[in-house]
């Protein structure tokens, strides 16, 4: 195997950083891909004739098939060279979505959200290995940034861009939209990003028995989260499912640890910057993804906003962090990048418990402050953690550690919304118990709490039977239980948060876990490698 390319020490041009900006688009369409169909489910279920019960899997089966290609994208990238992998997997996104929306039937949707979904994920790792692929050190927080940004911002905008496509024109928009953006990423990368040599010989190595572990560790606990919330987390599916997930997971570890030409590298985790950067990257997936899920169950079923409006509201999010973003890149590099994730958790845990006290009655002007205090937080928390896990690594190892550290987040979002899920599906039967039995003794403060009038409680009018006056108070009951149940989610996340913020401390940055001769040493290696390069192999 030939040695790791150099770091990239000039400066890149514009053809380099106009290649970046293409791959950021692949990966914003991967993205927002999710979100806007998530909006308009209904829609979808309503043209195909699919039952509620399979509705789900239109999206479960792209993020299963997501979370598999993830940690795949070092393999991947060794065997296909970062060009060819980002044109391969973008061309191959973008007729995915065509197939989606050409789709007859409910099965053929399903075939194509697969394609999609595995591509898709293969997309978003790239970039972040990118980053440091393409640029110097010195370039490394703009070029995150610009990847950051754009990874939170697409599932921000994707309510609100779901919903304008589903109320103005038809659901295959939703994929139509995919097809110009990749035409012209497919066609247009090969001559920007730098050639580099492909290596099909790695393909002969590989090992399809950890290839199979991988797939089922991930998918069947990617099942285990979905079925958790509704039949419980100590159902006979759930238990079997993550037992599952476990076992293949440990055999998994067994293989690549005693693999010679393991598909995926585990080393950078000895790392402690790795492995912290992986565990920040695990509590932002849990509080982005939650938050992201949070709002619009909601803005939806307590205050019946419907995804446009709903979208509108979310953008505050998306603005607060673009505006965030130019400081974040101004910062990063010069001060400890600890310090500066620090401060994004504080500021991203302070914005999620500032949402845990919100009534039912809470629209835009109650939600407005949090989302920003949330949006700036959350770039401090994106940018610099992703310096912490892939700054420091030698070159061999990115792509590898970028997938990993990508799949930590991922795991995060789905180990979130199965918690706010369980919330939300345990607790809003106790609640609603708790409304009924208060307002059977007559609790004012309760009914004021509901939004039913005092008077309404002490004197039912004449000529409303009992039904007739249960079903006017159900609705209300059952919307004042949501919006608990969704106050004691965003507690959970804030403390999530928190947890994500007494971590930092545990990290060292590149300075002060190197001695200044093994800093030197370490430098010196992309000249050493040259050197040697050019005097060829010794003979004898």
């Amino acid at each position: 195997m030939s040695a790791p390319a150099a770091a990239p020490q000039g400066t890149p041009g514009i053809t380099t950083w106009l290649g970046f900006i293409l791959m950021c688009v692949g990966m914003f369409m991967a993205i927002l891909d999710i979100q806007v169909v998530a909006t308009s489910l209904p829609t979808i279920q309503e043209a195909l004739g699919i039952s509620p019960e399979a509705m789900s899997w239109i999206q479960t089966a792209y993020l299963i098939a997501e979370i598999i290609a993830i940690p795949l994208t070092g393999l991947l990238t060794r065997v296909f060279s970062l060009r060819w992998l980002f044109v391969g997997a973008v061309s191959t996104f973008t007729l995915a979505s065509l197939g989606c929306a050409l789709s007859g039937s409910f099965h053929m949707l399903l075939a194509f959200r697969v394609v999609q979904g595995f591509f898709g994920g293969l997309l978003i790792p790239v970039v972040f290995s990118a980053v440091f692929l393409l640029f110097p050190a010195r370039l490394h927080a703009l070029a995150t940034t610009i990847g950051g940004v754009v990874a939170v911002l697409a599932p921000t905008i994707g309510p609100v861009v779901g919903g304008f496509i589903t109320n103005t024109w038809s659901w295959p928009w939703l994929f139509l939209i995919n097809i110009a953006p990749g035409i012209i990423a497919a066609t247009a990368t090969p001559a920007l990003l730098p050639k580099q040599r492909m290596n099909l010989l790695e393909l002969d190595k590989l090992d399809l028995l950890a290839l199979l572990l991988l797939a089922v560790s991930l998918a069947s606990l990617e099942l285990g989260l979905k079925e958790a919330p509704k039949g419980g987390w100590l159902s006979s599916n759930c238990i079997a499912l993550l037992v599952l997930s476990a076992s293949c997971l440990t055999l998994l570890i067994q293989r690549l640890l005693s693999s010679a030409h393991p598909i995926l590298r585990l080393g950078s985790f000895q790392r402690r910057s790795f492995t912290l950067g992986c565990l920040s990257s695990f509590c932002l997936g849990i509080g982005l993804f939650g938050s992201v899920y949070l709002m619009p169950v909601f803005l939806a079923f307590v205050r019946g906003h419907d995804a446009f409006e709903i979208g509108k509201i979310m953008l505050v999010t998306g603005v607060a962090q673009l505006i965030a973003a130019p400081l974040v890149t101004a910062l990063d590099g010069k001060v400890d990048a600890r310090l500066l994730t620090a401060f994004g958790f504080v500021l991203f845990g302070f914005g999620l418990a500032a949402s845990a006290f919100q009534p039912p009655t809470a629209d835009y002007q109650e939600m407005f402050w949090p989302q920003v205090v949330r949006g700036v937080g959350i770039m401090f928390c994106l940018l610099p953690p992703t310096r912490i896990a892939l700054g420091d690594l030698p070159q061999a190892e990115v792509a590898d550690a970028s997938g990993l550290f990508n799949l930590m987040r991922n795991l995060g979002g789905a180990i979130g919304i199965a918690l706010i899920d369980t919330i939300i599906y345990g607790r809003v039967t106790l609640h609603a118990q708790a409304f009924r039995d208060r307002l059977m003794a007559g609790d004012t403060a309760t009914a004021k709490a509901i939004g039913l009038a005092p008077e309404l409680l002490r004197n039912r009018p004449r000529g409303i039977s009992e039904e007739q006056a249960i079903a006017y108070v159900r609705p209300l009951v059952e919307k004042a239980s949501l919006a608990l149940c969704v106050n004691e989610a965003w507690t959970l996340l804030a403390g999530v948060a928190l947890l994500g913020f007494v971590l930092i401390p545990f990290a060292r940055n590149k300075a002060a876990s190197l001695s200044p001769r093994m800093m030197a040493l370490e430098a010196a290696q992309p000249a050493l490698r040259r050197r040697l390069d050019q005097l060829g192999p010794r003979s004898g």
